[in-house]
C-alpha cells in the first residue's frame, strides 16, 4: 500500500463560528458572507432581505434541509442561526424518542452523552456540505457568561462561553470550536473612565462592536489565518479569506447523497453516473432520499378533507408530510395496516401526542421508508 503526499496550500471552503452576546449583529454579519442561505432555526431573518429556508420544526426536517443543500449546492455559505436554538431540537427529538420529559430525566447524564454524539454527527453532516459540496459553513450562537476556576488557580473568574449544553459529560459548546476553523467572539467595547475628580467613580462609555479572533482568560475565539486579534464586527475584516475559494462542487463531483436517520447518519451507495430521465413535473416541491432508484412517482395534491385533517397535527409533522407529499392515508397504512400500533379507521390526528411526537416523528426515516416501498413505481 502507497499514499500519495501532497504539500502546499490547500484552498478549501471555511468552517466559522460567530457567538456573541445578544443583539450584537451575529446575523447581519453571516449575511455578509459569500451567497449565503440561512437555516433560521429562531426565526430572527424574518426582517432581513436573505435567502432562506422554511424555519425547521423538528431535528428531521433540520437534517433534511442540510442534505438539500449538499444534493443541490444553492449557495456558497450555509449558515445555521443559531446552533443552541438547533441543539433544542435535537434534544426535542431524543426526548420523544426515549418518552422522557427532558433531558435530565435520563439518569446519570446518559441524556447528555446521546445528546453530545448526536451533535457530532450533526457536525459530520456539515462536514460533509464543507468536503462535498464545496460551501463553506457559517453557525452563529448566543453567548452567556459563567463562572469559570482554571485548573491551576484558587480564585474563579468571569467568562464568556457559548449558550449549549455544557452539563455532565456532554461538551457541545466544545466540539463545536475544535470543529470550526475560525471562531469569532462578538461583543461590544466598553470603555471606563473616572466619573469624578477623586476617581473613585467609574462609568462606561464607548460601545464600539468589535469581534475577537484569539483566545483570552475572558471569552473562547481563534484562527488560523494570523488575523488581528481584535477587528470591527464587519466582515470586510475577514473577506480576503474567502477571496480565492472555489466555488460550490459539481454534479459530477458529488458522488453521494447523505441522510439522517434517529439513530445515525448514513452516506449510501453512489448516485447513478448517468443523468436520469427526467421525472414529470410534481405538484408540489418532494424531498426523495431513495439511492440507485430514477424517481417516477408523482405526488398527489391534497384533497380539501385531507388539507382540513392535515391542519390538525402539530405543525412538525405537517412540515415533514409536506416536504415529501405524504398522505394522512400513508401514515394510516404504516401505523395501522404494517405496524397494528393504532385501530383501524382512527384519524391520524386522533392518535396520542406521544406516538406522534415518540414514534411518527422521531422515526420518520423508517416511516418514509415503508411509504416509499408502497408507492407504485413501475419495473
Amino acid at each position: 500500500m502507497s499514499f500519495e503526499i501532497t504539500s502546499g496550500i490547500q484552498k478549501k471552503p471555511y468552517k466559522t463560528v460567530i457567538y456573541g452576546v445578544e443583539g450584537i449583529g451575529k446575523t447581519s454579519l453571516a449575511a455578509q458572507f459569500p451567497d449565503p442561505l440561512f437555516i433560521d432555526t429562531e426565526g430572527s431573518t424574518a426582517r432581513m432581505n436573505v435567502n432562506r429556508y422554511p424555519k425547521p420544526t423538528s431535528a428531521e426536517m433540520l437534517w433534511n434541509e442540510v442534505v438539500e443543500v449538499i444534493n443541490t449546492r444553492p449557495c456558497k455559505t450555509l449558515v445555521i442561526d443559531t446552533f443552541d436554538w438547533a441543539e433544542r431540537l435535537i434534544i426535542e427529538q431524543l426526548c420523544n424518542m426515549a418518552q422522557k420529559p427532558s433531558i435530565t430525566s435520563f439518569g446519570y447524564g446518559e441524556g447528555f452523552i446521546r445528546l453530545e454524539e448526536q451533535v457530532g454527527k450533526f457536525l459530520n453532516l456539515l462536514q460533509d456540505v464543507v468536503d462535498v459540496a464545496n460551501i463553506n459553513v457559517v453557525i452563529t450562537a448566543h453567548a452567556q457568561t459563567k463562572e469559570f476556576t482554571p485548573p491551576d488557580a484558587d480564585n474563579s473568574y468571569t467568562r464568556y462561553e457559548m449558550k449549549l449544553g455544557n452539563k455532565t459529560t456532554a461538551k457541545t459548546a466544545n466540539m463545536l470550536k475544535e470543529w470550526a476553523d475560525m471562531v469569532l467572539f462578538c461583543n461590544y467595547k466598553i470603555f471606563v473612565v473616572a466619573k469624578d475628580e477623586n476617581g473613585k467613580k467609574h462609568k462606561g462609555t464607548g460601545g464600539q462592536r468589535v469581534m475577537y479572533t484569539e483566545h483570552t482568560p475572558a471569552w473562547d475565539a481563534k484562527n488560523r489565518d494570523h488575523l488581528p486579534s481584535e477587528l470591527p464586527l464587519s466582515f470586510d475584516g475577514i473577506a480576503h479569506l474567502f477571496a480565492d475559494l472555489p466555488g460550490p462542487a459539481s454534479d459530477e463531483e458529488v458522488s453521494a447523497k447523505v441522510f439522517f436517520g434517529p439513530e445515525n447518519l448514513n452516506v449510501v451507495d453512489e448516485a447513478p453516473k448517468s443523468d436520469p430521465a427526467p421525472a414529470p413535473a410534481p405538484a408540489a416541491p418532494v424531498q426523495s432520499e431513495t439511492p440507485l432508484l430514477e424517481q417516477v412517482w408523482t405526488p398527489i395534491a391534497y384533497t380539501p378533507d385531507e388539507e382540513a385533517e392535515i391542519s390538525k397535527l402539530p405543525k412538525a409533522l405537517q412540515d415533514l408530510m409536506r416536504a415529501d407529499y405524504v398522505h394522512p392515508s400513508e401514515i394510516q397504512m404504516v401505523a395501522v395496516d404494517k405496524k397494528n400500533y393504532m385501530p383501524k379507521g382512527m384519524p391520524v390526528s386522533a392518535y396520542p401526542k406521544d406516538f406522534i411526537d415518540g414514534w411518527v416523528i422521531a422515526c420518520w426515516p423508517q416511516v418514509m421508508e415503508v411509504i416509499k416501498q408502497e408507492r407504485e413505481l413501475p419495473f
